[in-house]
């Protein structure tokens, strides 16, 4: 039997739901840990008077952090079981670190959501499912946590699952699994528990074990999409390829591909390691046709034609920035290879603005927007599985990234 791949998974969750004890449990429980870091948690557990070790000491990175009783970043985890290795992006629960969220998610194939059983969904609950939809997220576990604190009670987990699935109905999330949960005694969250009997599902771990994301796309052959960096010529030897990484789909010697609104044939791949009969996503090249075709930077080889180039796209943004961005204010948009003047002119809809106001974008703020920029891209929509309809927003004066967007 083939081995799975690594897993990248991501957490979220509302403040005080348990994530960081959640994430010390899968460490700890997956012997993740060292001997000392656990000794070192079970003494300073004992100096707080607490009945058990307090495993989110073994996450919360920072003592700043831990003083004010919050998280405030995304850290990455790394454990592995016999079965497959997980690279996990912890991401903090407070509203205004959402933007964390957005990057956890940005790299991951599939999301924990942590509910606390004893206040069901939340608003925050809501807002991390809402963007999992958006970012095209294929598997989703929701953890009802501190189940113990309800006595087990088969009543309200029935409860809160039968409100998540409605809501995960509503935004379309079709593979849902929901499982009762204590980080804080280890019920469900690596080995299965005797105090929920009523549960006949499996624990979180062995859903992450088995998972297989995008499952439905596998087989499924991708559109080549090769954003082109940089174009090599050698004039002695009339040399001329394309430079770039390879962003969705595969490219082989003797197929026909498009780019710049004609064909060509591609005549040779070339990489560090040697000539390639053959390159697939992720893969840097350097691709040569049989054919002088007129390309620069940003433009785009595909093994069908792509979208006509256009100076106006919709798209739903994610604001990372503390630095609003003003609509029709001068902005930088990066997409793929090519990098643009650009402003947004309109916002259509807010779809999570906790702060937003009509004339800017500022942080947090989730929405549909309408953006024109000085030189036409082919543009597409967005879909996982390869950077291909995704960009960036720039401020032109610092290069700082404000905005990540995704095309309709």
């Amino acid at each position: 039997m083939t081995a799975l791949p690594t897993l990248r998974l991501c957490t979220a969750g509302s403040v005080d739901d348990g994530k960081s004890t959640f994430v010390g449990r899968l460490l700890y429980d997956t012997k993740s840990i060292l001997a000392d870091q656990y000794e070192s948690v079970e003494r300073v557990s004992a100096a707080k008077g607490l009945d058990n070790p307090d495993l989110s000491l073994l996450v919360d990175g920072l003592r700043a952090e831990r003083e004010q009783g919050i998280t405030i970043d995304v850290a990455y985890r790394y454990f592995a079981t016999d079965k497959r290795s997980f690279i996990l992006a912890d991401t903090p629960g407070h509203v205004q670190y959402t933007r964390n969220t957005v990057t956890g998610l940005s790299t991951s194939e599939l999301v924990i959501v942590l509910i606390d059983a004893r206040n069901g969904v939340t608003e925050q609950t809501r807002r991390h499912l809402r963007v999992a939809a958006m970012m095209k997220i294929s598997h989703v576990v929701v953890a009802v946590n501190k189940i113990d604190a309800v006595d087990f009670s088969q009543e309200v987990f029935n409860n809160v699952a039968a409100d998540i699935t409605q809501l995960t109905g509503e935004l379309e999330l079709n593979h849902v699994d929901i499982v009762p949960t204590s980080a804080l005694l280890g019920d469900n969250v690596v080995e299965r528990s005797s105090n929920t009997p009523w549960y006949e599902g499996p624990s979180v771990l062995e859903i992450l074990e088995e998972a297989t994301p995008g499952a439905e796309n596998q087989g499924v052959e991708r559109e080549l999409r090769f954003p082109i960096q940089m174009v090599i010529r050698e004039h002695a030897t009339d040399y001329r390829g394309y430079a770039g990484r390879i962003t969705a789909g595969a490219v082989a010697v003797g197929e026909t591909i498009s780019a710049g609104g004609r064909e060509a044939v591609v005549e040779g791949i070339d990489s560090p390691d040697g000539e390639l009969d053959r390159a697939e996503r992720g893969q840097s090249v350097v691709i040569r046709l049989d054919r002088e075709i007129d390309l620069s930077r940003g433009d785009i080889i595909a093994g069908s034609d792509v979208p006509e180039p256009t100076n106006q796209l919709t798209a739903t943004v994610f604001h990372l920035s503390e630095t609003p961005v003003r609509l029709r204010g001068n902005v930088l948009l990066r997409y793929g290879s090519a990098t643009v003047r650009a402003r947004v002119d309109e916002v259509i809809e807010r779809i999570d603005a906790p702060q937003g106001t009509s004339e800017e974008l500022v942080l947090n703020d989730i929405a549909r927007v309408r953006i024109t920029v000085a030189e036409p891209l082919p543009f597409e929509s967005y879909r996982r599985g390869g950077r291909v309809g995704s960009f960036l927003l720039i401020q032109p004066g610092t290069g700082d990234t404000v905005t990540a967007g995704l095309i309709d």
